[in-house]
């Protein structure tokens, strides 16, 4: 019973192995049919994207089987499958826009190979490094203050980008520091209510049947709800503010099994909402947009200035059919300039068509899942609600974002996990798979009985 209990540890990786396989071919394949579709001839990067492909697959599978050879073994390959999916859509969008100079924007597929490779290296030195999770609860109160500095930093700088104040500049250098402050805050709610969740859980008043936290657990909860409505008023970030408020509730929920934090929380986002959308211009903006996405087609939507980039989408995605019009037979530049940010879902919609989006979609709900399984296999409480709160946070990004481009909520500008450009992004979600991979480890050695380490 021992040795079969053991010997399913190096079955995790021979089947992360033979998924890594398969996953760096689709992408390659991706690759080259893009570049045969668009320019007649193999890409003249294949042999980099090529070599970055299998050090992303297997840089990490490598290290996996040296200092974490019993964590799950979908998450990487998934992983590795939507950041190729991502070079793919991008290196496509670079040959359009190169041949629309008016647009006016600058390529993006080389940068993202290049926070690609130090996305893998941030995951790879949180594998080695972090050898049990649990080490993060020392510093709780610190790793929120450093998420909160970092959260309001944005708008203490000058400027903005397309209305919003997402990014702290650092010379030639950007940096959107809320990509890392969804990690810091489920860190920090991890600790929090592994300490606290007896008296969330077993203290407050019934009223009309249902019970209701007491006045001074409910702090913590007003405070994160004032705190994302700064968010919005200061900086009108929606998605961000969305996220963190969310993924509070949601740990909240996990921790206690109180419906009635998930019904304060739901009405503390309606009310704060409400009035930001109807109060800041920016926000209204975007509400008015997603109420009637077609008024910026007409005559006075001409006039006004309104924006026609959700109404451009949505032909796309119409246009794209079941199956799409073929990778690089599309025409994603009349979204604009978002095109490989924001909207990079219009052009699988486009191009790959319903059945695109929906692998798509199905990627990110395995990579959710396999995350949410982490937490429910994992036996101590700050590893259990980590998972939760790291997994919801990809879950909530990936509904705001494509909610957002589809119509079913407003727009909340920010960029899909893995597929759409940008640095902070790609390296905060490996940064994310790592500790899910680290937390996945640690439960399964627990959950084993121990003995001597197998061949493998």
């Amino acid at each position: 019973m021992t040795f079969a209990a053991l010997a399913r540890a190096p079955d995790r990786r021979r089947t992360e192995a033979w998924l890594l396989a398969l996953v760096v071919p689709i992408a390659v394949f991706g690759y080259v049919c893009t570049g045969l579709s668009m320019t007649g001839r193999l890409p003249s990067g294949l042999a980099v994207f090529t070599a970055v492909m299998l050090s992303v697959a297997w840089l990490p599978h490598l290290v996996l089987r040296r200092f974490a050879d019993r964590a799950d073994p979908l998450i990487l390959p998934l992983t590795t499958l939507l950041t190729g999916l991502g070079l793919v859509l991008l290196s496509r969008l670079d040959i359009t826009y190169a041949a629309t100079p008016r647009l006016k924007i600058p390529q993006a597929a080389p940068g993202q190979l290049m926070w690609t490779g130090i996305g893998v290296a941030v995951c790879i030195g949180v594998l080695i490094l972090l050898r049990d999770h649990r080490r993060l609860q020392r510093y709780l109160y610190l790793t929120m203050a450093v998420a909160l500095v970092l959260l309001m930093a944005p708008a203490f700088f000058p400027g903005d980008t397309f209305g919003a104040k997402r990014w702290i500049f650092l010379g030639p250098l950007s940096l959107q520091p809320g990509e890392f402050v969804k990690i810091a805050i489920a860190v920090f709610f991890a600790g929090y209510l592994t300490v606290n969740r007896n008296a969330l859980a077993l203290t407050g008043r019934r009223v009309l049947g249902v019970q209701l936290p007491p006045g001074r657990q409910l702090g913590p909860i007003v405070t994160i709800w004032a705190v994302s409505l700064l968010v919005l008023v200061f900086e009108r970030d929606l998605g961000t503010s969305l996220i963190f408020f969310g993924v509070f509730v949601i740990m909240l929920y996990v921790a206690t099994e109180r419906t009635s934090w998930v019904l304060c929380g739901l009405l503390l986002a309606v009310v704060g909402a409400g009035t930001v959308g109807s109060l800041e211009p920016h926000v209204h903006g975007r509400v008015t947009a997603w109420l009637d996405p077609m008024f910026a087609f007409t005559k006075e939507g001409e006039k006004a200035g309104a924006s026609q980039q959700l109404g451009e989408a949505l032909f796309s995605f119409g246009s794209g059919g079941i199956t799409g019009t073929g990778l690089g037979q599309g025409r994603p530049e009349i979204v604009g300039f978002a095109g490989n940010s924001d909207f990079i879902l219009t052009t699988v919609g486009e191009e790959l068509g319903l059945a695109g989006v929906m692998v798509v979609v199905m990627l990110y709900a395995l990579l959710a899942q396999r995350g949410l399984r982490v937490g429910l296999t994992s036996r101590d409480p700050f590893g259990k609600l980590l998972a939760v709160g790291l997994s919801s946070a990809l879950v909530l990004q990936v509904f705001v974002v494509s909610g957002g481009v589809t119509g079913l909520i407003p727009l909340t500008g920010k960029a899909l996990p893995f597929l759409a450009k940008g640095g902070s992004s790609l390296v905060a979600n490996w940064v994310m798979v790592g500790l899910l991979l680290r937390i996945s480890d640690t439960a399964q050695r627990r959950r084993e009985p121990v003995g001597p380490r197998p061949r493998t």
